[in-house]
């Protein structure tokens, strides 16, 4: 079985050679791995091409993350794809044990694992909170962890591509779009791969505009966005907003006055 590896990548040299080796030293499938770069102007560069007779790259302007993505998707030929951004790593065996898993299961089109948050020196923070599928909860919060997931060329092919409009949510857009349009996800109960927090990431450096982003799209989708997501957007308002630190407490007072005010225009269908 035939595995395609997609790294998008911009301005992150001094994580993606971990990134890179994680992958390469994958065993027991036949990996194709690109490296789509948005023309770095740090030591990446350098590093893709001292790893160039191993992989393919390219590096040139893009029009985000997901074009990166997609363009990865549009070259890949394996029949399992997996999709790793740049500071982002995989566990050993993490490929062998997805692709026995796709071959022991050909109805699954999907399939997710569990995955570790992972400081700038690979140190586990914590357990990312993977679930058991659900496509209602899923609404809720999205449980799955990015490069912990990988799919069958095949839904490439049935689905498309990843929604190059948004610049923070495009992964968890996706698995709603499957979800909804009949793809079938499993969840392997095995840590797959290091989710990588750092103060550069664009969700943690850029909150307001994430939440903003995923809470348009929920909403684009279902008409509703799940109160969970209203709350999640307040907190991330409310600290944002408030130039002194306050309490836990009042944080939470704030934020839920701000979740019942965004109710009033998120939470009911047209």
């Amino acid at each position: 079985m035939k595995v395609s590896i997609i790294t998008p990548s911009y301005n992150q040299g001094k994580f993606i050679e971990r990134t890179i080796q994680s992958v390469l030293s994958q065993t027991s499938c036949e990996i194709e791995y690109f490296v789509m770069d948005g023309g770095s102007q740090d030591q990446t560069l350098s590093l893709l091409k001292h790893y160039q007779n191993r992989l393919r790259w390219v590096s040139e302007p893009d029009h985000g993350q997901a074009h990166a993505v997609n363009n990865g998707l549009q070259n890949a030929t394996g029949d399992i794809i997996g999709w790793l951004n740049s500071d982002d790593i995989y566990y050993p065996d993490a490929v062998r044990t997805v692709c026995d898993f796709f071959a022991a299961h050909p109805g699954v089109d999907v399939v997710y694992g569990q995955a570790n948050h992972i400081d700038e020196h690979d140190k586990v923070i914590e357990l990312y909170p993977t679930e058991a599928w659900s496509g209602e909860r899923l609404k809720e919060t999205c449980f799955l962890s990015q490069p912990a997931v990988f799919f069958r060329r095949s839904v490439i092919e049935r689905f498309g591509l990843l929604d190059e409009k948004l610049h923070y949510c495009m992964d968890y857009e996706y698995w709603i779009r499957l979800s909804l349009q009949g793809a079938k996800f499993a969840y392997l109960e095995k840590v797959l791969a290091g989710s990588r927090l750092h103060g550069e990431t664009k969700t943690l450096s850029q909150p307001l505009k994430a939440h903003r982003e995923a809470i348009a799209m929920l909403r684009n989708k279902f008409g509703a966005v799940a109160m969970a997501w209203l709350i999640v957007y307040a907190v991330a308002w409310v600290k944002a907003k408030v130039s002194v630190r306050l309490p836990k407490w009042v944080i939470k007072i704030l934020a839920g006055m701000v979740a019942v005010g965004l109710s009033m225009r998120y939470s009911r269908v047209d």
